[in-house]
């Protein structure tokens, strides 16, 4: 389906009638959105709306990932679900409507917010500072974010769980959980753990050293909230869940290279 277009988004489930919608699609260019705010809030707002309405005539339940960016950043304790948000961009605000526009649709519907999201194959920051640190003597990278690194196959993994235990398919669970990487790090925190792991795996290879530098010395056209640690303690007690710790994740993900 083009998730640009929600009379492609409602023909497709029509045709189809799941049981089950998974949405991991999203308008993720975080600094472009500034600039094509329409395209974001088409297919990050307009496409869940579509989704919820769809499954809620079908009778279908939702699994749709959102972001830490629907939060400000503010404070440096991990956010809960109830905490008041306040995205810094377009992204983080189309995302945010995008969990609003769902869940007015009165589907059952679990909502997973989730941060720095990578994995062993596609574009991410692991595989570009990996590439980087062979090219390079150093890399500068920031070092006053702070968050947790997420597996996109721990998210699968979740869904997968969710879905195969009909037992949590209660329309009262509907609503935002948060699931990020467990622990907490920053970007250099993670490049220098990836370096370091990488160095273990090679170490006839010379990497480039790791050096963090502040937020301001790295300007991009939409802000970055400086917090974006979420506790998903809630995850725990619903779904009997727990995301995998980041350095072990970054770990299993080096390993398919």
């Amino acid at each position: 389906m083009d998730l640009a277009d929600p009379s492609s988004v409602r023909n497709l489930i029509r045709h189809t009638k799941p049981h089950w919608i998974i949405n991991a699609g999203a308008y993720t260019a975080v600094d472009k959105a500034e600039s094509e705010p329409d395209l974001a809030y088409r297919i990050n707002t307009e496409a869940p709306e579509a989704i919820g309405i769809e499954a809620k005539a079908l009778g279908a339940s939702v699994i749709h990932f959102s972001t830490d960016y629907v939060f400000g950043g503010q404070g440096s304790t991990p956010y809960v679900e109830t905490d008041p948000t306040g995205p810094l961009g377009v992204y983080g605000a189309s995302k945010l409507a995008g969990e609003h526009a769902l869940l007015s649709g009165g589907a059952t519907a679990f909502i997973f917010r989730t941060s720095w999201v990578y994995g062993a194959t596609g574009k991410n920051f692991l595989r570009t500072i990996l590439k980087l640190a062979r090219e390079r003597e150093e890399l500068r990278v920031v070092s006053d974010q702070h968050g947790a690194p997420t597996w996109s196959r721990d998210l699968a993994r979740l869904a997968a769980h969710v879905i195969g235990h009909p037992e949590l398919h209660d329309s009262q669970l509907t609503g935002v959980y948060h699931a990020s990487g467990a622990g907490e790090t920053t970007w250099a925190g993670f490049a220098e753990e990836a370096v370091h792991q990488a160095s273990q795996r090679e170490p006839g290879v010379r990497f480039a050293t790791i050096t963090g530098i502040p937020t301001s010395e790295y300007p991009t056209p939409a802000a970055r909230p400086p917090n974006s640690r979420l506790n998903c303690s809630k995850l725990g007690t619903t779904f009997g869940w727990k995301m995998m710790e980041w350095q072990e994740s970054c770990r299993q993900v080096m390993a398919k290279f």
